[in-house]
């Protein structure tokens, strides 16, 4: 993903909930953490869980099938029992969108 696209305007997502989105054909969760928005894999690494479907608090995220905890920013493990980090994805807010755009990678920690 070299471009940013738009999935959802600010309004669309309140602080501490979740948006599954779609961005070229890959399942997207987008959260809203106290106004700060982060984009990530929407599948637990443990075994395929949505990840927007599960609980978020702060900058953590549970998956509701098994419980596996990561960090949203960085996609590091938090809980197990998952034992690979998920990928988390560049957001930029402009005009009162969300827009999405490359993987930063698993566990890397995006700029800013």
């Amino acid at each position: 993903m070299d471009e940013f696209v738009r999935v959802a305007g600010t309004d669309e997502i309140p602080s501490g909930r979740l948006k599954l989105v779609d961005v070229r054909g890959e399942r997207l969760a987008v959260a809203n953490a106290g106004g700060t928005f982060y984009a990530f894999s929407d599948e637990c690494t443990h075994d395929g869980g949505p990840l927007s479907e599960g609980e978020l608090e702060g900058e953590l995220v549970t998956c509701p099938w098994h419980f596996s905890r990561f960090n949203i920013r960085t996609g590091e493990i938090v809980d197990s029992p998952a034992e690979e980090v998920i990928t988390v994805y560049e957001v930029k807010i402009e005009d009162g969108g969300v827009f999405v755009g490359g993987a930063r990678g698993p566990g890397t920690h995006p700029p800013g």
